[in-house]
């Protein structure tokens, strides 16, 4: 799918892997939609004549909708979205705010719908296209004080691995990109808490939360690395429909199937002794 310059429509793109990615693919020249709430953090990028750089919430589907119209009139089409813009909320579920669980499902999973649903036309009229939906390992792994990104990011491969087999047959690929903890804002400015702890959650998602606020800026993770990974990925033959990123991700994701996997034979008989008997 991909040629020597590509049009790559990324959401996000104020830190992190939106960031890296915007700068690797701008100076290899290929197109990049450069795109973020806040359009004053993406000034860097204002100069490059092979950028668009807009103004894009991706909860606004005016906005989205916009946004997709100037980038195929600059560009013609778009080869790659990067459904990268999102956010995270660190409480146990009892703990949860309502109106902050529900803001984080608007962006993490409708708007990377909304989104979706807005390049696939033009995917579908060309034949082609690839769709890279940035996950998290805590969308194949679930953690204390964490459930409900968690949820939203079970949601996110839900959805993709749905995607990817409605849209094979028309030459569009579906990657889902499930990063480990890494230096990109997610554990600072960016992350959300609740206003009121419960104190009987401290040892589980108290200590958790308390965790991941303390290692930002130290975790283990290159943003650019990843960044260069996911680019590999695009580019490569037989793109990955999974792309762990970081050695965390691959450690626990391999034990948590690993333990599922013995979980389910231990329970085999039970399971499969919850049909109709067989006729005869």
């Amino acid at each position: 799918m991909v040629s020597n310059r590509t049009v790559w429509f990324i959401t996000g793109c104020s830190t992190g892997f939106g960031r890296e990615l915007s700068r690797l693919l701008l100076g290899r020249g290929h197109g990049v939609v450069v795109t973020a709430r806040n359009p004053a953090t993406l000034e860097e990028f204002a100069s490059a004549g092979n950028a668009l750089v807009a103004a894009l919430d991706v909860t606004m589907p005016s906005q989205i909708t916009e946004v997709v119209r100037q980038a195929e009139a600059r560009f013609g089409h778009i080869d790659v979205l990067v459904n990268n813009a999102g956010f995270g909320y660190l409480s146990a579920v009892e703990e949860g705010e309502d109106d902050e669980v529900r803001a984080m499902f608007e962006t993490n999973v409708f708007g990377l719908a909304n989104m979706t649903k807005a390049v696939l036309p033009g995917m579908r009229a060309r034949r082609r296209g690839h769709i890279v939906n940035i996950s998290s390992m805590g969308g194949l792994v679930g953690f204390p004080g964490i459930g409900y990104y968690n949820a939203t990011k079970f949601a996110v491969e839900g959805l993709s691995e749905a995607l990817a087999k409605e849209t094979v047959a028309l030459g569009i690929k579906v990657t889902i990109v499930e990063p480990g903890p890494f230096r990109t804002d997610w554990a600072g400015r960016s992350l959300k808490i609740p206003k009121a702890a419960i104190a009987d959650y401290a040892q589980s998602a108290g200590a958790r939360r308390a965790a991941v606020q303390s290692y930002s800026g130290t975790q283990q993770g290159d943003p650019v690395r990843g960044a260069e990974a996911i680019i590999h990925a695009v580019e490569s033959a037989e793109p990955p429909l999974h792309l762990l990123l970081g050695r965390p991700a691959y450690d626990l994701t391999a034990a948590k199937f690993k333990d599922f996997t013995a979980e389910m034979e231990k329970w085999r008989d039970i399971s499969l002794g919850a049909d109709f008997p067989a006729a005869g």
